[in-house]
């Protein structure tokens, strides 16, 4: 049984919705909110959290595979780059052969504008549905 396409989501950051998501997870790290602390350290901004940003491989899988990969789903990822504020970013996901396991696994990742990677890895979901 092939895998199940997956579209790719595209989302614009904005430095509100890094503030409203560091209010939401009681994460306050000035690197994220403090815009004059963040210019002057090696990142030369604010960046997203990074789970805000893995949300949105989450979010991708969620809205083409429903119900399964909320009950089902699985990632495994490492973080590669930050994500600026003023960053595009889309997630995608590739699909690959079936696991012993009978899940359907897919090669997923977040870009930026650029095209840089800035979150790799794989989704698993159970391939009965």
């Amino acid at each position: 049984m092939s895998a199940p396409e997956v579209a790719s989501i595209t989302k614009q950051l904005s430095q509100e919705q890094v503030n409203e998501y560091a209010n939401a997870a009681g994460d306050h790290n000035p690197i994220h909110i403090d815009v004059a602390f963040a210019e002057a350290s090696p990142f030369g901004g604010t960046i997203a959290h990074g789970m805000l940003v893995l949300a949105s491989l989450s979010e991708m899988m969620a809205r083409s595979l429903g119900k399964s990969w909320l009950i089902s789903g699985r990632l495994r990822v490492r973080f590669k780059a930050p994500a600026r504020t003023r960053d595009s970013i889309t997630a995608s996901a590739k699909a690959q052969s079936a696991t012993d396991g009978g899940r359907h696994r897919y090669v997923v990742d977040v870009v930026n504008q650029d095209g840089e990677v800035l979150i790799s890895g794989t989704a698993e979901v159970d391939a009965r549905g």
